[in-house]
């Protein structure tokens, strides 16, 4: 089962409130996306925290609804 780009959104949005988050669909199947993720709480993490913290958003869709995303984060300028 494929998942929208606007759910993933969500809910990485509803478990880091103020973060900016863009989607991109990279093959047009639902199933491998991009998301850059720019949040404040970021600041202080290594680059593997804060891509722990993103996937822990996802709930456990990861490797199900969604097969692939490919993950770039930052903090802002």
């Amino acid at each position: 089962m494929a998942m929208a780009a606007e759910d993933i959104e969500n809910l990485i949005k509803e478990s880091l409130p103020g973060a900016k988050v863009h989607i991109e669909d990279l093959r047009g199947d639902g199933d491998h996306y991009a998301a850059h993720v720019i949040f404040e709480g970021f600041k202080g993490m290594s680059r593997v925290q804060q891509h722990q913290l993103v996937y822990k958003s996802l709930k456990g869709r990861m490797g199900g609804e969604l097969h692939a995303l490919a993950l770039q984060t930052s903090t802002p300028e």
